[in-house]
């Protein structure tokens, strides 16, 4: 049976690669290849920075502060810009979404945020019926309330719905909660298989 629901991250899926992204700051930085995404991966510093971002209770400067220091930076101005340099709209996703929306699937965002001006917010109304930000909400995937609630704000069973994201590690939550879940590598794979998992073919062009 068709799923009725499609809940997408943004940064990753909804937008060009953040890791490539990451790669282009380490070089431009004069940094070894990978140390940004190893950071956030395994520095307890970084990873305590990064979740009171996402969680909202720290400022983009006050990040970019905690994490220049990680980092060995001597100046955090304008860190977090850099960072997504390279990120860029993914046209494909949007569009998809957006006729996903249309053929009747009920759709949400579910991000864990770094600042508002990361999203495009001039097309939500065409893309989501639902939204859950962390920065908003006061907590981040993966903590389990936070796919709780996007279930909650979806207003169907979590086994009626998709969830994607780019990062495997916050996908087995919603899993486990009988969420369908696909881990996001390019567009053309996760659509193939959210059109057979959503029962809707799309145009052509999306």
């Amino acid at each position: 049976m068709a799923r009725k629901g499609l809940i997408m991250d943004w940064g990753g899926v909804m937008t060009t690669s953040l890791f490539a992204s990451f790669a282009a700051f380490d070089r431009a930085s004069g940094l070894a290849d990978g140390t940004v995404k190893q950071a956030f991966r395994t520095d307890p510093e970084a990873r305590a920075a990064l979740d009171d971002l996402e969680c909202g209770r720290a400022t983009v400067a006050q990040f970019e502060e905690r994490f220049a220091a990680v980092l060995g930076l001597d100046s955090g101005d304008g860190l977090a810009l850099r960072l997504f340099s390279g990120v860029g709209p993914d046209d494909a996703m949007l569009d998809a979404v957006e006729a996903f929306r249309a053929a009747g699937v009920r759709t949400g965002l579910l991000s864990n945020s770094w600042a508002d001006e990361s999203y495009d917010r001039g097309r939500f109304a065409t893309l989501f019926d639902v939204l859950v930000i962390s920065g908003e909400e006061g907590m981040r995937k993966p903590d389990p309330r936070i796919y709780e609630l996007a279930v909650e704000r979806m207003g169907l069973a979590a086994q009626e719905l998709v969830f994607v994201d780019d990062i495997g590690g916050n996908l087995k939550v919603p899993r486990a909660m009988g969420i369908h879940t696909v881990l996001h590598v390019d567009a053309a794979t996760t659509l193939a298989e959210l059109q057979d998992v959503l029962g809707v073919q799309l145009p052509a062009a999306a």
